[in-house]
């Protein structure tokens, strides 16, 4: 799956080169002119990273990150005109991981993009009650148990597990986990489901996969 990075910025034009510069680097980039925007974007689409300017219209950045941090440890890259040592101080405090004064080459932004996203794969662990995902192993285990998934089973419940309790479409997990590429009326992703299920109700993982009729399918929160 495409990682996805959530920009948080009100100057078009660096958006633009920023977004072009970040696509052509095989990323997905999520624009947001404003921090509600951003926000929104980021508990609805569960971002990688985020690249955070510190001069929003609406509210300052570190507040931003302030927010980001009390429900996500996604990595946050800060974007800002200010150059004093006691500013970045601050803005470390408030949970950013990383920060590029203006004006930068878009060149090493990608690079720490790059980076971030490195350090953050390598330890990360999605627990959700009893099962326990490791992104980067491609292990999942539920009440201690590996639970032996296929590649597109891994990825289709890693997807789901991001953001556990949202309903996603048939629709929006095509798009996710196989990139658009089924052909219309498959039933490839409701077998997946009932594939992992089965795995799952093998070690008394009942009801982990909630199906809502008409919609879609989402993971049942603990």
């Amino acid at each position: 799956m495409e990682q996805r990075i959530l920009l948080i910025e009100d100057n078009p034009d660096i958006t633009r080169v920023v977004q072009y510069e970040l696509e052509q680097a095989g990323y997905r980039v999520i624009a947001a002119p404003d921090g509600i925007t951003g926000l929104t974007s980021a508990r609805e689409n569960s971002p990688d990273l985020v690249i955070l300017d510190l001069g929003l219209p609406d509210f300052d950045g570190a507040e931003i990150a302030r927010r980001l941090r009390k429900t996500s440890s996604v990595p946050i890259i800060i974007l800002t005109a200010m150059d004093a040592v006691d500013r970045k101080v601050n803005l470390l405090e408030a949970g950013a991981d990383d920060y590029m004064t203006k004006p930068f080459h878009p060149e090493e932004l990608v690079a720490r993009v790059k980076v971030q996203l490195r350090h953050q794969q390598h330890g990360e662990v999605i627990s959700i009650g009893a099962l326990e995902i490791h992104p980067q192993k491609r292990l999942c285990h539920y009440n201690g148990h590996e639970v032996r998934l296929s590649p597109k089973e891994f990825d289709l419940l890693t997807f789901l597990a991001r953001q556990p309790g949202r309903v996603y479409s048939r629709q929006e997990i095509e798009r996710e986990v196989w990139n658009g590429e089924l052909p219309s009326n498959s039933n490839v992703v409701d077998v997946h489901m009932a594939n992992m299920r089965a795995k799952l109700r093998d070690l008394d993982g009942y009801g982990i996969i909630r199906t809502v009729r008409g919609i879609g399918y989402a993971l049942k929160t603990p």
